[in-house]
């Protein structure tokens, strides 16, 4: 597969039997090197892509209900000397092991999934499995699978292989939860940091954020109470603050507990009202800004930087919470029923509590992501997945970079058969310019009914590479980038 960069607005429409093949259900582990078929890989990239994702669909001929629902699966791809080391590695959690030796789903899915025996067998069953499916972060000599609902777990961060639950060094207690999207602090404070958050909800909610130095110390701790029910998925931090978006959303759990709805499907949108900015000092001092948010829902965060006493927050704005209902088949969604997300920055001022809302881009969005040394600061250029037309809802096919000072962008299309995921820049070492690094997608090849890793140029989004990894990875979730050097040595 090979794309060019373009400028953005394109009308080429996709297959739906290619977006839909790639959901399937992994098989194999697999341990390999890696050359670029097309192109050449940087010498100067050095370190490992990390990536989570559900891999495991479906046992004894029952699919889940939604891909969400599927079991975490590490992709570790490691680059040095112009080549590149493949591993994958499903995380072995105890709902896992205990599913995989029964070879059927013994457990109910937050987005739907039922366990076999029909409502009578999935009523009152209120247990979660820890699926570890959302994130992987390499931080303080630990190598995190994260999934928001439960403790990370911990792996090899060479071999993959699991370590089991993590509660980061006694942070976590037995049954808390640590978020999916921590937040990498450059150093702000002095100091790299990551920033993580854990949530207790129920007719009153209580945020606990924590920061991590280098080492994996926690530096900073506090738990903030707010009244009503949250739903939160990302943050997004500046210099001196963590800003949430609690979304207008309410939570009905009868269906949940009578057996016939997840939990996730328990939540619909509140029409008419607003959510909440909870703007939280980091430094534990003062009082937390509650301030009325623009109506929609938002799932993720570009970033956020202060100008002053106002904040800027770039996200991703839905006009409506989206859902799939028990009768649905996530393969075969009408995206044209659906909303699309597009890309918006609030201004928040803190003196007036008035906010702004603009729109940056009315072009269907996901998973965007400035230079990390940008996080928390002003960041001039920001790489995002885009649909390949510029209007109305489809599943994403292209790179756009971004210059959110003059509003122009380049895009990179995969299109008409390829699919990408969350890009990931990279920045070059000892690089100064912002956008000097390079940018790498995983990207679901409709074609071949596989999956190709691209490296592009973070500046112009050149094509640099393209390698053909030897699996078919489902749509996936979210990764990192770790300059741990993990690659075997040569054959």
């Amino acid at each position: 597969m090979t794309a060019s960069p373009v400028q953005a607005g394109r009308q080429q429409r996709y297959s739906r039997e290619d977006w839909a093949s790639g959901f399937g259900n992994v098989l194999h582990e697999r341990s390999c090197w890696l050359d670029a078929v097309e192109g050449r890989i940087p010498m100067e990239l050095q370190g490992t892509l990390f990536r989570n994702g559900p891999g495991r669909m479906e046992r004894g001929g029952r699919w889940v209900h939604h891909s969400f629902d599927g079991d975490g699966m590490i992709l570790s791809l490691a680059f040095g000397d112009g080549r590149a080391y493949l591993r994958n590695r499903f995380v072995r959690t105890s709902g896992f092991v205990e599913e995989e030796r029964a070879g059927q789903w013994r457990y109910r899915g937050v987005f739907g999934t039922r366990k076999p025996g029909g409502v009578v067998a999935n009523a009152l069953d209120l247990r979660l499995k820890n699926i570890a499916n959302t994130n992987v972060v390499d931080w303080g000599g630990r190598l995190l699978a994260l999934w928001e609902a439960g403790l990370p777990h911990s792996l090899d961060p060479v071999s993959l292989e699991t370590r089991g639950e993590d509660q980061l060094g006694g942070v976590l207690d037995r049954g808390e939860s640590f978020s999916a999207h921590p937040r990498f602090d450059p150093g702000h404070q002095g100091e790299p940091r990551m920033v993580g958050f854990g949530v207790k909800t129920g007719p009153t909610s209580t945020v606990r954020l924590m920061e991590f130095d280098g080492t994996g110390q926690l530096v900073a701790d506090q738990s903030r109470r707010f009244s009503g029910f949250a739903f939160l998925h990302d943050f997004a931090i500046t210099r001196r603050y963590a800003v949430f978006l609690r979304n207008a959303l309410r939570f009905n759990p009868a269906g949940y507990i009578l057996g016939w709805k997840g939990a996730a499907q328990c939540l619909s949108s509140r029409p008419g009202q607003a959510g909440q900015f909870w703007i939280v000092p980091r430094d534990g001092r003062g009082e937390v800004r509650i301030i009325d948010a623009p109506e929609g829902f938002v799932f993720h965060h570009v970033n956020a930087c202060e100008e002053g006493d106002t904040l800027v927050l770039d996200s991703i704005h839905y006009s409506d919470f989206v859902s799939i209902g028990p009768e649905l088949d996530f393969r075969q969604v009408d995206f044209d029923s659906l909303p699309a997300g597009i890309l918006k920055r609030c201004r928040i001022d803190l003196a007036s509590g008035c906010v702004s809302t603009a729109v940056l881009s009315g072009r269907c969005c996901e998973f965007g992501m400035v230079n990390p040394r940008r996080q928390g600061l002003p960041a001039r250029y920001g790489w995002i997945a885009v649909a390949e037309r510029a209007e109305g809802n489809d599943p994403l096919q292209a790179i756009e970079k971004r210059d959110f000072d003059t509003g122009a962008c380049l895009c990179w299309s995969a299109a008409p058969r390829g699919f990408v995921s969350e890009p990931v820049m990279v920045p070059r070492p000892g690089g100064r310019a912002e956008d000097d690094g390079w940018v790498l997608c995983l990207v679901w090849n409709g074609a071949r009914r596989a999956s190709d890793l691209v490296i592009l140029d973070a500046a112009d989004l050149r094509q640099l590479a393209v390698l053909k990894l030897p699996l078919a990875i489902p749509h996936g979730l979210h990764g990192s980038w770790s300059p741990r050097h993990s690659q075997p040595e040569p054959a």
